[in-house]
């Protein structure tokens, strides 16, 4: 493994901290999520959901959601509409094996491993982090909704047809009930003093 082949993977992983979901634009969204945004809460959700269903282990499937995307820096963020005429599938594979060649066999191999489960939701831990990488759309779906981008409501319509685990089809009707900004309620602490 070459230190320096190691640092630029690392600056390369950059771009998805600078790299915008570009789906969101179909919605009016002006200024959508980063693809390492999404790929952070994706892998917490994935570990909840993990241990919510009990037969899976929630390190591996947050480990496949962190490196899920990678590819894009070097393919981009593809939209389900240009989804439609063609084909990304490939190139992100490709993309992604040049990225690993130079992390060195155990991790170049564990990578590709997870990599394929993700793709291919071959194993549990496969199928629940792809339904970890729905879900998480469908709350960020949510959130832009509550800010007026009402056509994001088809990313919640669509992710709700595809989820596939018990715990995701329990979170997400949970989620459709609940305001985004539930969560703070009762938190709040008021720091001012009453004079009288």
């Amino acid at each position: 493994m070459e230190t320096q082949k190691i640092v630029n993977f690392i600056f390369e992983l950059g771009v998805l901290k600078r790299l915008k979901h570009n789906g969101w634009l179909l919605a009016g969204v002006k200024n959508p999520e980063t693809v390492a945004e999404h790929s952070l809460r994706a892998a917490q959700i994935g570990y909840i959901l993990a241990v919510m269903e009990g037969d899976a282990n929630p390190e591996k499937v947050s480990s496949i959601l962190i490196i899920h995307d990678n590819a894009e820096t070097r393919v981009g963020d593809q939209n389900k509409v240009s989804a439609k005429y063609y084909s990304n599938k490939e190139a992100e594979e490709n993309a992604f094996n040049d990225q690993i060649e130079n992390l060195g066999e155990e991790i170049s191999k564990r990578w590709n491993n997870y990599f394929s489960e993700y793709e291919e939701r071959n194993t549990k831990e496969g199928v629940i982090a792809k339904d970890a990488d729905w879900l998480e759309q469908a709350f960020q779906a949510k959130e832009y909704i509550e800010r007026g981008y009402s056509s994001a409501q088809n990313w919640i319509d669509n992710v709700e047809k595809a989820l596939e685990t018990e715990s995701a089809k329990l979170i997400i009707k949970k989620m459709k009930e609940t305001k985004s900004t539930d969560w703070w309620q009762g938190l709040k602490k008021m720091t001012y003093k009453k004079l009288k």
